[in-house]
């Protein structure tokens, strides 16, 4: 066993959390990672006129519901979605990383409860979609940034949380750049083919959602700065923004390979991921 291989193992030694909880969040990781795909397989026809469209993942479940086994891929990856939920919820709340309520360890397990709280919105939404009840999208993200900029200080509290959006893709772009990810990965049960496909997919994948993330984190500032609920972007919103730049379905086939690379990322994550105590 090579020194490298021996230190990561010695880095994720623990007990292995209870079966049911770690099914969770493997098959949670996966049921992310076929949405982020998904998006940017969309995103990347489109940039090449194959079809498909700029969206996020409320758009992209309206196009799968009119494909063959529509519904039940929508109903997999809500259910999957659970699965990520609760893992998240674990880590915030239970904190098994002990991470601790001072500082960064509780920055990271905020972090963790935001995601639980972002997921769990997707995944409503997918199994809305597959239930053929209509669901979110751009207009409700518009609608409640009108609600909040109605609000006493809302311009603020808009602009904060944009700056948040940016601030956390600035930190994937770095973990993507430095390679930290490796480290959530049980590297000695992985053979060198898919260490350097993880290398790589995590590599370019992150730094690629990243700038989408501060791309988003952008228009919330705007939207601060002008009090204009209009320019409120969520995933689709700042795809579709992006192509309408010069070479923008140059950059859309860009970011949208980006995030079939982060989708690809996510389901290796599910597998070899440590989940230990």
């Amino acid at each position: 066993m090579s020194l490298s291989v021996a230190k990561h193992k010695a880095e994720g030694a623990g007990r292995e959390m209870a079966p049911w909880i770690c099914r969770c969040g493997r098959i949670g990781y996966m049921a992310r990672g076929v949405v982020y795909v998904l998006i940017g397989i969309l995103a990347v026809m489109w940039a090449f006129g194959l079809g498909g469209k700029a969206t996020g993942p409320n758009g992209m479940f309206k196009f799968i519901k009119g494909i063959p086994f529509g519904e039940v891929i929508l109903w997999a990856i809500g259910i999957g979605l659970i699965g990520y939920i609760i893992w998240k919820g674990i880590l915030a709340i239970v904190d098994p990383e002990d991470k601790g309520l001072k500082g960064k360890g509780l920055i990271a397990r905020i972090g963790y409860l935001v995601s639980a709280i972002i997921n769990s919105a997707i995944a409503y939404n997918a199994i809305k979609t597959a239930m053929h009840l209509s669901s979110g999208g751009e207009g409700t993200q518009k609608s409640i940034s009108a609600k909040v900029l109605s609000k006493p200080f809302g311009e603020w509290a808009i602009g904060i949380v944009g700056c948040i959006i940016i601030g956390y893709g600035i930190w994937e772009m770095f973990s993507g750049f430095k390679e930290k990810f490796m480290k959530d990965f049980k590297i000695y049960k992985m053979n060198p083919h898919e260490i350097k496909m993880t290398k790589k997919a995590g590599k370019i994948g992150l730094i690629s959602r990243g700038l989408v993330f501060g791309f988003i984190g952008y228009f919330f500032i705007l939207t601060a700065i002008t009090s204009n609920p209009s320019h409120t972007k969520g995933l689709g919103g700042a795809l579709s923004k992006l192509a309408q730049q010069p070479y923008g379905h140059f950059l859309l086939g860009i970011a949208g390979t980006g995030l079939i690379l982060f989708g690809l990322y996510g389901i290796i994550r599910g597998r070899y991921q440590y989940m230990t105590l």
